[in-house]
């Protein structure tokens, strides 16, 4: 079986006609929906780019593999999705987006060679590389924002689009009065980009994918990772006008988040990105073009779906949905993602298994509490392989996609956030090592830890599903903090790197080095069994303590 696992930067949980939206129409989404299972209460490792996606394709939590923040390294030697997949069988390609910073330190310490198979797996994320392209080719007066060569600005170039940054020129501009209107500016956001539609970002992945699937024999996994629906929010015509302001729906917020909130929450809503989405004229440019990018992504995930079924492979393709967090767009007085409402910790989960033990939950939606983690046991499993409990800190979701509530299913989901080389540490004043947050949610309360000596928040999504509550300090709701603690606290104790040493090895193991003749601390050997002392009774053969012949 094939694995087509398919992301979408920053596409908010909400914004798909399946999970309810009530404008955007998403044919395509729906179409996968309506063939395998939408998970409804699906979170991220971490609400930033970089440490979630290190999440999902480790199958670890954030604090466990030490990527935290965007532009921090995934340490040489660390288990990726192609290393558990290939022991089963399965090549591993990506396609698009990563966000990985490879550990050239230590694979220069351990004599790597970076151009070697192994030396590009170690900084490509463990994925064999069809075509890589994070996104954001941004230049200033220091440079470009990523020094890599961009395979999407020579692919323009091919096509005729001039200067050396097409991508910011052209797909990410539009024009106004004969000069460059970048999308870098909201104001610029309800203008079409200035490039041909199907030389876009969106159409020039799938295209990719297309090639891939046409030249590449199974079985495979494809990462296939989109930039878009991520910032800079302008898209070509004719998505750029599809929606307007009548689409736009009033902002999530309640003046009481402003009364007294939490101070990382008070720093946050401070940031230049909160307070322009504060003002509802930027709202109304930027949320019709981040609605017009989903339906590109919508459309061109029908040309994937279609020459999957043209070609006979829908039938042995798993399909996998997702995003690597959501967007604020002005909810709750935010921007972007960073924190842990369900507008930013929330994401898109959708999974078809086109195997026949998934035909009684097709179409259907499951409300078990996911983590991002959970992808990369859940292919090993359908690839057959064995899943390595002791490195994979998720758990497989094929007993669900079959029908098949797992017993002793977790109680609650994390997600962690370490905000150090943001302006909000130096906001709230915190050392590095205290500027993290973590979240904890059992699927009605959530609770969010704050480092540095700071209080609780805490919301009841049944009473108040909105989250403008806190009841971090309510004495009413101190049992319910005390509670997620504990989870916090047990959370926290978890064995997460003894990852060189499976279950079944320590059992294997143990009393091993008895086996082999190591009987320490015996007052005379009848404390073991007796074939343990065997080779050490017996008659002497000879005596080395007799007397020398005069």
């Amino acid at each position: 079986m094939n694995i087509l696992f398919i992301m979408y930067d920053q596409l908010r949980f909400d914004y798909l006609s399946c999970a309810g939206h009530p404008h955007l129409h998403t044919p395509n989404f729906d179409r996968v929906a309506a063939k395998g299972v939408r998970f409804t209460n699906a979170y991220t490792q971490s609400p930033v780019c970089g440490p979630s996606r290190m999440s999902f394709y480790t199958g670890r939590y954030a604090s466990s593999h030490g990527a935290q923040w965007n532009g921090y390294p995934l340490r040489v030697g660390e288990m990726t999705l192609g290393d558990h997949l290939r022991a089963a069988g399965v090549e591993t390609w990506l396609l698009g987006k990563t966000h990985m910073k490879p550990d050239t330190a230590g694979m220069a310490r351990l004599g790597i060679d970076p151009d070697s198979t192994i030396g590009r797996r170690q900084a490509e994320c463990g994925f064999d590389v069809w075509v890589r392209d994070d996104g954001l080719w941004g230049e200033g007066p220091d440079g470009f924002y990523d020094p890599k060569p961009s395979p999407y600005n020579a692919y323009l170039k091919s096509k005729g689009y001039d200067g050396s940054n097409p991508w910011a020129d052209y797909a990410n501009a539009g024009i106004e009065g004969g000069q460059k209107a970048s999308g870098w500016m909201f104001m610029n956001a309800d203008k079409p980009a200035n490039i041909r539609e199907e030389d876009s970002e969106t159409p020039w992945l799938t295209s990719e994918t297309l090639d891939f699937m046409d030249r590449t024999d199974g079985p495979w996994c494809a990462h296939v990772s989109y930039i878009k629906p991520h910032w800079p929010y302008i898209v070509p015509a004719p998505y750029h006008d599809m929606y307007g302001a009548n689409h736009v729906p009033a902002a999530t917020r309640d003046a009481r988040e402003r009364d007294d909130p939490h101070p990382v929450y008070a720093a946050f809503m401070s940031n230049k990105i909160a307070k322009a989405f504060q003002q509802d004229e930027v709202r109304q440019k930027v949320i019709p073009a981040y609605m017009g990018l989903i339906k590109q992504c919508d459309d061109q995930l029908g040309r994937i779906l279609d020459r999957l079924e043209e070609t006979g492979q829908m039938g042995d393709t798993m399909i996998v949905l997702t995003s690597d967090h959501g967007d604020y767009l002005g909810d709750h007085w935010l921007g972007e993602k960073d924190m842990f409402h369900d507008a930013s910790a929330k994401i898109p989960m959708i999974i078809y298994d086109p195997r026949a033990e998934a035909d009684t939950t097709r179409g259907t939606t499951c409300d078990a509490l996911v983590e991002a983690i959970d992808l990369v046991p859940t292919f090993v499993d359908a690839a057959g392989g064995e899943v390595a409990g002791h490195i994979l800190e998720g758990r497989s979701l094929v007993p669900w996609l079959h029908g098949q509530a797992p017993g002793n299913w977790r109680e609650v989901v994390i997600s962690e956030y370490d905000y150090c080389l943001t302006q909000m540490r130096d906001a709230v004043g915190v050392s590095n090592a205290d500027a993290r947050l973590f979240m904890v949610h059992d699927g009605r309360f959530k609770l969010i830890h704050a480092e540095g000596g700071f209080r609780p928040m805490l919301f009841d999504l049944e009473t108040d599903p909105e989250e403008f509550h806190d009841l971090g300090t309510s004495p009413d709701h101190a049992g319910e903090v005390a509670r997620l603690y504990r989870h916090l606290t047990q959370w926290g104790l978890r064995l997460s790197q003894r990852v060189t040493r499976s279950d079944a090895d320590l059992d294997a193991m143990r009393g091993a080095s008895a086996r082999r003749g190591v009987l320490p601390f015996l007052k005379d050997g009848t404390e073991v069994p007796e074939e343990l002392t065997r080779k050490y009774r017996g008659p002497v053969e000879q005596n080395h303590l007799k007397e020398p012949t005069q």
